[in-house]
């Protein structure tokens, strides 16, 4: 079939992504005006703009280092940069390389010459997958970091296996680049991690720096000072970035005048007050506004109202709403359905009532009754719950389960597991079995357990609390977090206690051991991390709750006020 006709237009124009450059000048357009009929043929993933970018920077001279122009990196080969970063490898100066060509696959992101950024050993044995994490921006990697990142890869530990997972990725980049230079860079998004739009630097050759006499130079820190210095003379005005999980690192990088920044992307929040609390306060005015569009009806025990309004948007559903006012009718409901603009919501089960008592135990605040709730819902099937000490966590937790696998018999055992983390220094190895190894980790079982036992036999005498004790403990099953890896529970009730000294790693762990009829409920304190290396942001819990929220089979709520003792909830507000 014939060919079609010319375009009347330049190609840079008519390629999509290529709408949001300006216009260039008159000498970009003649260095140019070879490639623009060619560029109209070619394929519609590949902008235009490359092979012109490609041109132009074979007629820009070698620049000075420390100039503008030295920015054009080096260390970058036109054959191997993908069509979305035409922007990054031609000069800043140039209009060419200024424009943000946008690819398929990148966001939009301000003008300007991307980022170079250098890795500390922490960073890669803290998150292995922290090579795709910095989208548009390049990373330069130390040759002292690789020598560190082999050090470390020996051993079963978790820092170990990181590292051997950074080095397996370093390697699949390596064995991408075959044939190229390596000092030319190597395309992050060679081995299918679209996300990353930058390259990835080795440092191939020394570098020339100096630092105080006060910094040894021999230890690998200041080693990697060094060559944040270097680079940073070499690459001026492009901004370079130490990237670093040490805390005394980045603070000489500070000193020295370098620019050093924590690692953020593990970070599930940057704020742990904006953790989704699982409670929505309706406004004053809700019932003014809104109730003669409300709708209600009764089915079974409960009663369901659908409503509209701005309010919708904000709704989740198993998110808990409460209306309390003088002289309006006080409303506590559970959104059980989302639809468009109308969300219906579903009353609770006044579990506060000695009528309703699960296993002897009744709710004292709306939290707590918000929590049980969730905990007796069959249709549930993770509850995440968050408090400070003494709010009630793992005694509710422990109250249904026990209802429902003795009374209700919908699952037909409880396994308790916690992460293993220690508040002061370790007492060594335990003797005994799994269950007795565990013992000591779970105190707060046993004194549960007392409390349970103690209400539910007390009118049978000594011989029916030992029955009911025995009963319990029966039913019960104490298990280590090391060994759950290929498991898979059936019908089961399963308590994580201390979650927030969890990963978001070890969190996917536990949670994907659950088969047909598994509940499991993941309790924690996010001010009681003992982990060294977890943050409220960065927590498996806070994790968990920000993933699953919204999720119609799960449900979170943060108990606010504690019911241990006036004692203990006195300490948890001013210490």
């Amino acid at each position: 079939m014939p060919l079609p006709p010319a375009p009347s237009r330049r190609a840079a124009l008519l390629a999509p992504e290529a709408y949001d450059m300006p216009a260039r000048d008159g000498k970009a357009a003649a260095a140019t005006g070879t490639a623009d009929a060619a560029a109209a043929r070619a394929p519609a993933r590949k902008p235009a703009t490359d092979r012109a970018a490609a041109q132009l920077l074979a007629s820009v001279p070698a620049a000075e280092p420390g100039s503008a122009a030295s920015e054009t990196p080096a260390v970058r080969s036109p054959g191997r940069r993908s069509p979305a970063r035409a922007d990054t490898m031609a000069a800043p100066a140039s209009p060419v390389a200024a424009a943000p060509v946008r690819g398929r696959h990148q966001r939009s992101r301000p003008q300007g010459p991307a980022k170079l950024f250098v890795l500390d050993t922490n960073v890669l044995l803290h998150d292995p997958t922290c090579l795709f994490r910095f989208e548009e921006h390049d990373i330069f990697l130390p040759m002292i970091v690789l020598e560190e990142l082999d050090s470390h890869k020996n051993g079963m530990t978790e820092v170990a296996r990181n590292g051997r997972q950074a080095s397996r990725t370093l390697d699949a980049l390596a064995a991408a680049a075959q044939g190229a230079d390596m000092a030319h860079g190597v395309g992050l998004d060679s081995t299918g991690q679209r996300a990353a739009g930058g390259h990835l630097f080795f440092q191939t050759a020394p570098l020339d720096y100096s630092l105080p006499t006060s910094l040894p130079p021999g230890k690998a820190d200041n080693q990697i000072l060094g060559v944040v210095q270097a680079l940073r003379k070499l690459h001026a005005p492009r901004q370079v970035v130490l990237v670093s999980k040490d805390i005394n690192m980045r603070v000489k990088a500070r000193a020295l005048g370098l620019n050093a920044e924590d690692y953020q992307n593990d970070k599930t929040l940057e704020d742990g007050d904006l953790l989704y609390a699982g409670v929505l306060a309706l406004p004053p005015d809700f019932w003014a506004k809104s109730g003669k569009n409300v709708q209600s009806w009764q089915s079974g025990a409960h009663m369901y109202y659908r409503i509209g309004g701005p309010i919708v948007p904000q709704l989740m559903i198993n998110q808990f709403v409460c209306f309390e006012a003088p002289g309006e009718p006080s409303l506590f409901a559970r959104v059980s359905e989302i639809r468009e603009k109308t969300a219906v919501l579903q009353t609770l089960k006044d579990y506060g009532s000695a009528k309703h008592a699960v296993w002897g135990v009744t709710t004292r605040n709306r939290e707590q009754n918000y929590a049980m709730n969730l905990l007796m819902d069959p249709e549930i099937d993770f509850v995440t719950l968050t408090g400070t000490a003494g709010t009630g966590k793992t005694l509710l937790a422990l109250a249904a389960g026990l209802t429902q696998v003795l009374d209700d018999r919908r699952y037909t055992e409880i396994i308790m597991t916690r992460a293993t983390v220690s508040v002061g220094e370790d007492i060594g190895f335990l003797p005994g079995t799994e269950e007795e190894k565990m013992g000591p980790w779970m105190g707060a079982l046993d004194d549960n357990l007392e409390f349970l036992a103690k209400g539910d036999g007390g009118n049978a005498g000594e011989w029916g609390r030992a029955a009911t004790n025995e009963l319990i403990r029966s039913r019960i099953k104490i298990k280590s977090m090391s060994f759950m890896r290929g498991r898979t529970f059936l019908n089961k009730y399963v308590i994580i206690d201390e979650a927030q000294n969890l990963t978001p790693k070890q969190m996917k762990t536990l949670i994907t051991r659950a088969g047909p009829g598994t509940k499991i409920i993941c309790m924690g304190n996010l001010a009681q991390i003992d982990t060294p290396y977890l943050t409220e942001g960065s927590s498996g819990l806070t994790y968990a709750v920000d993933r699953f929220k919204g999720w119609p089979h799960g449900g979170h709520i943060t108990l606010a006020r504690g019911e241990r003792s006036r004692l203990a909830d006195f300490a948890s507000e001013m210490l």
